[in-house]
């Protein structure tokens, strides 16, 4: 019996160390490619015990040896259905790549390509009207009223009118997690429901609600969580004029809403 459960408890060890090595190529390797959350250590190691068939295990000969055999077949069986499931949805990510991509917010709302029209970015910043440092959710891009307004990737759009503060407002739900938003406009564009693809003229540029000056205030939400929209210009900005744009909206002070 003893002899038996040394050789079982080796082929344990050497599954267990194949899983390991799954698992890590799917979180750090996988499912970076596919920009998909790595699953968590805890949700990956849990193990729902069943306490009575333990204790029952326990009043068997060799008890001992069979609990910490069917202890850890459980926990390697649980952790061989997280990582298929895994897999699964893997799949699923890749079949929505191209989706996915063209889904993320990756260019900025105006043309900007000599990165004059930015006027501040993300950040703590002094209110133009109450003169108090708040934090800006944003970023403030100025332009001639009437400045074409583009969506920044495809989606549907979510609302299309007045909201407090903004002005003529537009959101767009991008899907993925994925929400932008376009403040001040003077002239809005499009409906709610509509279909757009990233570079469709949404809106004009004005001035409306708690504004300033006319310009462009641009916001970038991801699960809920407003994020910074300098992170999201790669496919219209070079290496160089990125570090430059980041540089300028660290540095600036001014904010137009």
């Amino acid at each position: 019996m003893y002899a038996q459960y040394k050789l079982l408890d080796k082929q344990i060890k050497e599954v267990q160390k194949v899983l390991t090595d799954l698992q890590q190529r799917d979180n750090n390797m996988y499912r970076v490619i596919l920009m998909a959350e790595p699953i968590p250590v805890e949700v990956r190691t849990s193990v729902s015990t069943n306490a009575d068939y333990y204790r029952k295990l326990l009043d068997m000969t060799n008890s001992e040896i069979v609990v910490t055999t069917t202890k850890k077949v459980e926990e390697i069986r649980k952790q061989l259905y997280i990582q298929s499931r895994s897999y699964d949805d893997l799949i699923v990510y890749s079949k929505n790549r191209e989706s996915m991509l063209e889904s993320l917010p990756a260019i900025q709302p105006v043309l900007n390509k000599d990165l004059t029209r930015m006027a501040s970015g993300y950040g703590w910043r002094i209110d133009p009207v109450y003169h108090v440092k708040r934090f800006h959710e944003g970023m403030d891009f100025t332009a001639p009223i009437g400045t074409d307004i583009f969506a920044t990737a495809k989606g549907t759009i979510a609302s299309a009118g007045w909201k407090q503060g903004y002005g003529n407002c537009v959101e767009i739900n991008h899907g993925f997690g994925y929400l932008t938003l376009y403040g001040h406009m003077s002239a809005i564009k499009v409906r709610v429901g509509q279909k757009i693809k990233r570079g469709d003229v949404i809106g004009l540029v004005g001035s409306t609600g708690k504004s300033t000056g006319p310009h462009l205030h641009y916001e970038v939400h991801y699960k809920g969580q407003i994020m910074n929209p300098q992170n999201y210009y790669f496919l219209d900005l070079s290496p160089a004029e990125y570090d430059k744009m980041v540089q300028m909206a660290n540095n600036s002070g001014l904010i137009l809403d």
